[in-house]
């Protein structure tokens, strides 16, 4: 989409051109470009210079409009009005019924535009947040499982049953990483003293955290949930109980392997659903702005 431009007389700051974006741009390419201006123009990297402090302030003010899915819908509706009520191309004073009738159809598919890219962002925002909560949340759990079941599975299986065993192991734990990965790439950031955003923690859905700090506390969390299934284990007895096949009374090294395994079936059955989810509202959001 080509860049916007509008006339001087409107005197409305172009956020897309400040932060060297397309319109059409996404969320998380305009948190990329923020970002990668953001550390070329800090005034800690520039001696405190007037001119880039002035447009270190521009480009935090862009980011803090575009960065928000609804304010940047609301920007842009102002944006859409502007182009269609100045330079004398008003849709409410034109005297032609017919190119007042066809500006009004631009207009509103243009708005619905906007209302569609604000809904699709949001929802990317939340998809993008359960695939980081969801397998994390499913580790844990299964963590505290498999520390309390004591499960001996691989030692008692066959030599195809400790291949499917140990290759599940390697899926699970690179599908994990990934989305460690990804949790940490947007969520979190370096003590670099360059902002995501000049909002208040408070006022962020999804605070920005120091990744050293979110490492560790998800460390602690790991351990803290191996502790609690150790402990669980030494008094819960009933699955060795009833499966000594399958489970002991002391717990195997072996158990590492299944947390990644429990998490990564889990994760892809979420997955699956979320798709499913996302296809029937796209079908709705069809016929609502159709």
């Amino acid at each position: 989409m080509r860049a916007l431009t509008l006339s001087q007389s409107h005197k409305m700051a172009n956020y897309y051109e400040v932060l060297r974006v397309a319109q059409d741009a996404t969320g998380a390419e305009i948190k990329s470009a923020y970002r990668r201006l953001a550390r070329k123009l800090h005034p800690d990297k520039n001696n405190g210079a007037e001119d880039t402090a002035r447009r270190f302030a521009e480009i935090a003010e862009a980011y803090e409009i575009l960065g928000n899915p609804k304010q940047r819908a609301q920007y842009d509706r102002r944006i859409l009005d502007a182009q269609f009520r100045g330079n004398g191309h008003s849709v409410f004073t034109s005297t032609n019924k017919h190119a007042n009738r066809w500006r009004q159809m631009v207009y509103e598919r243009r708005y619905n535009d906007i209302l569609n890219r604000m809904i699709a962002e949001e929802r990317r925002e939340a998809l993008a947040f359960q695939k980081v909560v969801y397998p994390l949340s499913a580790f844990l759990v299964s963590t505290v499982i498999a520390a309390a079941a004591r499960p001996h599975i691989f030692a008692s299986s066959e030599i195809l049953g400790k291949i499917l065993i140990v290759t599940l192991f390697a899926i699970g734990v690179i599908h994990l990483v990934g989305r460690v990965r990804d949790g940490f790439v947007r969520y979190t950031s370096y003590d670099d003293n360059i902002h995501d955003s000049i909002l208040d923690d408070r006022d962020r859905k999804t605070p920005v955290r120091s990744r050293y700090a979110v490492a560790a506390a998800l460390l602690g969390s790991i351990v803290a949930a191996f502790l609690v299934g150790w402990l669980a284990g030494i008094f819960l007895t009933f699955p060795a109980d009833l499966a000594p096949q399958a489970f002991g009374r002391e717990l195997s090294p072996e158990f590492i392997f299944y947390p990644p395994i429990i998490t990564f079936f889990v994760d892809l059955m979420h997955s699956l659903a979320a798709r499913v989810e996302r296809r029937a509202a796209d079908v709705d959001n069809t016929g609502l702005f159709r």
